[in-house]
């Protein structure tokens, strides 16, 4: 088994170098700035690390295109020199890079089988102003699984993927209770408690929170995560990344 080298650029966007390969979560690497919109997002942090420092990207893994927090200008322009970007069908039919894959549709490249999993992103019934987004599952013999949940606000949508996987190494969890009032109080990601209750069905997996900071509509800090995890005395199962810091993650 591999070790899988882990940089935080920032937000909701990962470089992981998985069983020989290399893949990116939702790039944005923006400067701090306005997105003007029906709902306008206000990014506060930058990107800890230029696009080109994780250096030749094999796989993009897109949750979703229709978020600036997801995918940002720069963003946009890094997708075509990767050669392979994986989203939805939806995201398929406004970018022409993206091969898009329906939930628990499989891709495989070199040995690692990903396949896009259900994600929520919000309450029951949340698809029809967000929109459609995916989580993934990356797995390769003898190496860990790693579930990257996407913007998912559903313990159940977890614990149906831990149906299927009941062996995920590590998780990482977009947290940060996103929320731009359009579903009340009901928040469009996972929250301290939510991420928590994830965590308990997704067994020993290590715990990797991802965007969960640098923007104005995410709702709880991330120390209130790390505080969650604390009182509930699995701290041990949390792996908190710092932004621009290279590090080992299973």
């Amino acid at each position: 088994m591999t070790q899988i080298s882990a940089l935080l650029v920032g937000g909701p966007t990962l470089h992981l170098t998985y069983a020989g390969l290399s893949f990116l979560t939702d790039p944005t690497f923006d400067e701090p700035g306005d997105y003007p919109g029906p709902i306008t997002l206000y990014k506060f942090t930058g990107p800890a690390v230029p696009a080109s420092a994780p250096g030749a990207i094999d796989v993009v893994l897109l949750s979703h295109d229709q978020h600036d927090d997801n995918l940002d200008h720069a963003g946009r322009e890094l997708l075509p020199v990767v050669p392979l970007v994986l989203g939805t069908a939806d995201s398929a039919t406004r970018i022409p890079q993206v091969t898009g894959l329906a939930p628990w549709q499989q891709h495989r490249i070199g040995a690692v089988t990903i396949t896009a999993v259900p994600a929520l992103h919000g309450p029951e019934g949340a698809e029809a102003l967000s929109g459609a987004v995916t989580g993934f599952v990356l797995e390769a013999e003898g190496e860990s699984t790693v579930y990257v949940s996407g913007d998912n606000a559903s313990v159940d949508v977890v614990r149906e993927i831990a149906g299927r996987f009941p062996r995920i190494d590590v998780a990482v969890l977009f947290a940060g209770a996103a929320n731009v009032g359009r579903f009340g109080d009901a928040d469009l990601t996972l929250n301290a408690r939510t991420a928590l209750e994830a965590a308990e069905v997704l067994s020993d997996a290590v715990i990797v929170p991802v965007h969960a900071e640098g923007w104005f509509h995410f709702s709880e800090t991330r120390e209130r995560l790390i505080g969650m995890f604390a009182y509930a005395g699995r701290s041990d199962r949390l792996r908190v990344l710092t932004a621009g810091e290279r590090t080992t993650i299973g």
